[in-house]
């Protein structure tokens, strides 16, 4: 429906190859540590995805990112605010696994890796599009997921399972049409703003996720969970907040005086010369 085809593209499969095998670690350790985790634990580690993206950075060829020192400030206070709320988490909810936490701080580094190739993507070449990511980052990862749905047989209880169920197939349609939306708006924060501020951007989304999750479900909320989400608050708005520490330059007031000295000195010569053509010859 977009109008793409593989014939406009700009960027080698390659480069795409690389970016579906980061995303599908990504999206595998995500779902897999949700035998070993509660929702709310994955969503507060997820939060601090800004502080990997942010270090990798610093090391992907084509980026090579440097932020001011309040943005890591931010991180930091992030991280904090995370492992408290974890700890609180660990003592009231019975479905916390240190296998868990591993697999989800593998997603985190996938994470990483997958903003930052995005945004080295469309630094090094502007003239790519949102879609052309997404299309193709797509269409390579089917490889990817194939072999292993067969070898789990995952694939043959899903197809059964749909055939039991019509009602699936809308539910998939409508998932995946929320998911283009998704994504493409993410990928395009990536082009304009970088990985690290889409990072943030998607951690806020997360926290109204997580308030949500306690709302409906009702699970425990201790004074140890509200300094750990008061303190992932603080680093949000750390991070969202323009500072900027240059004085104001005191030159601007004598700079302006004399810029209009010199066009009140250039009226009066036009004016002289004016006089000169004006006077009879003798």
């Amino acid at each position: 429906m977009q109008g793409f085809t593989p014939k406009q593209m700009v960027n080698p499969w390659k480069t795409y190859w690389k970016l579906s095998a980061v995303l599908m670690g990504s999206h595998g350790l995500t779902k897999g540590s949700l035998a070993f985790l509660n929702y709310p634990a994955q969503i507060m580690f997820k939060s601090t995805k800004v502080l990997p993206v942010m270090v990798m950075g610093a090391f992907i060829p084509g980026l090579r990112r440097k932020y001011p020192f309040h943005e890591y400030i931010s991180a930091l206070l992030l991280v904090i605010g995370l492992i408290l709320f974890t700890l609180a988490d660990a003592q009231t909810s019975p479905n916390f696994s240190i296998i868990g936490v591993l697999m989800i701080c593998g997603a985190l580094i996938m994470d990483s890796l997958m903003g930052n190739l995005q945004e080295a993507i469309f630094t090094m070449n502007p003239n790519t599009t949102q879609i052309e990511v997404l299309f193709c980052s797509t269409v390579v990862g089917l490889p990817f997921l194939i072999p292993p749905m067969i070898l789990t047989g995952e694939l043959f209880k899903a197809w059964k399972s749909c055939a039991q169920h019509p009602y699936v197939y809308g539910v998939l349609v409508f998932e995946a049409m929320a998911t283009f939306i998704g994504q493409i708006s993410v990928l395009s924060l990536i082009a304009i703003f970088g990985a690290a501020t889409t990072a943030m951007i998607t951690t806020a989304r997360k926290a109204v996720t997580l308030l949500l999750s306690y709302m409906i479900f009702t699970k425990p909320l201790t004074e140890q969970h509200g300094t750990g989400l008061l303190l992932i608050a603080m680093g949000i708005i750390l991070k969202m907040v323009p500072i900027d520490f240059k004085p104001a330059s005191r030159s601007a007031p004598r700079n302006r005086k004399s810029h209009l000295k010199e066009e009140k000195t250039q009226a009066d010569r036009r004016e002289g010369e004016g006089d000169e053509e004006h006077r009879p010859l003798v």
